[in-house]
């Protein structure tokens, strides 16, 4: 056990480990996270994203229906076209950091309209 002991400063409530797990758990998808990764670079609709991850608009819009419910990405408007945003800068950097500690993602770099912008 860490310093501090149970209740000190660095215990982590069960909720807040139910809460990482599940969010861990969305992202353990490789479909889901390449969707994440995907949304991270630019705003996509599901037709883009489809052919960009390489499945059917049903699967994917059933990823992006996952990862809209848990909070993960939200949709909006642009003119007819329903485009999905990755609206968590937190989210965006912590995919960002796995891909390049495993050596396949460029340096980080900003989103030029930043998030969901």
């Amino acid at each position: 056990m860490r310093a501090g002991g149970r209740d000190g400063p660095s215990a982590l409530s069960p909720e807040l480990l139910q809460d990482a797990a599940g969010r861990f758990g969305l992202l353990a998808s490789p479909m889901r996270l390449h969707i994440v990764w995907l949304l991270a670079q630019q705003d996509m609709d599901v037709g883009a994203l489809a052919e960009a991850v390489g499945g059917s608009l049903p699967a994917v819009s059933q990823q992006l229906a996952k990862l809209k419910l848990a909070g993960l990405v939200r949709s909006q408007r642009d003119g007819r076209r329903q485009v999905y945003v990755v609206d968590d800068p937190a989210l965006v950097a912590m995919v960002r950091l796995a891909f390049e500690h495993l050596g396949g993602a460029p340096p980080s770099r900003e989103r030029r309209d930043g998030l969901g912008a």
